[in-house]
């Protein structure tokens, strides 16, 4: 990564750029190939101020470069501001790359599902469930374990061996099957 330090109009002192140079190494991180960046510091007179004014220009390999103007009083928050906007649109640019998959047309077409028929497909299968039978059981403790919860039926076998159903009624009574 060649990286370019320019100042219109002032001078810039061993701490600016190392400042400068220590920012744009955090560009590194989303593993971009970064060619090269342009940085040029000026400052500018708006209303009797003056305002220091950062741009960046970070070219990237197979893609558009980046382009940041930022400015501030302060040439520091200019450059901590122009730098967090950089890491910004690195950020999406990196996100895009690599969450978005490029589908073409043709693909996209052989992947062409018929809801109906998936619909149907799902509407008629049948899952077979093992129930958890282990032992017989009374019908007045399976009533009080179904009172106690949120079951609106129970699925038990009573002394006799048969399979039997309890279940909560709309009227708040109990039916047995």
């Amino acid at each position: 990564m060649n990286i370019s330090l320019t100042g219109r109009q002032l001078e810039l002192t061993d701490a600016i750029k190392a400042h400068m140079t220590t920012s744009i190494e955090t560009l590194s991180k989303y593993n971009m190939d970064i060619i090269s960046v342009n940085v040029v510091a000026s400052t500018q007179t708006k209303k009797g101020k003056e305002h220091s004014v950062v741009e960046f220009v970070i070219n990237l390999a197979h893609k558009n470069s980046i382009v940041i103007k930022q400015s501030d009083d302060d040439l520091y928050a200019a450059i901590d501001l122009a730098i967090s906007r950089a890491q910004k649109a690195m950020r999406r640019m990196h996100d895009r790359d690599t969450e978005h998959h490029k589908v073409g047309l043709n693909a996209a077409k052989a992947e062409n599902i018929d809801v109906k028929e998936a619909m149907e497909a799902m509407e008629d299968e049948i899952v077979p469930v093992e129930l958890d039978l282990y032992k017989p059981r009374e019908v007045e403790d399976v009533l009080n374990d179904l009172k106690e919860s949120d079951k609106i039926f129970e699925i038990f076998i009573d002394n006799d061996g048969k399979t039997r159903v309890l279940y909560k009624r709309s009227d708040a009574k109990f039916g047995l099957y």
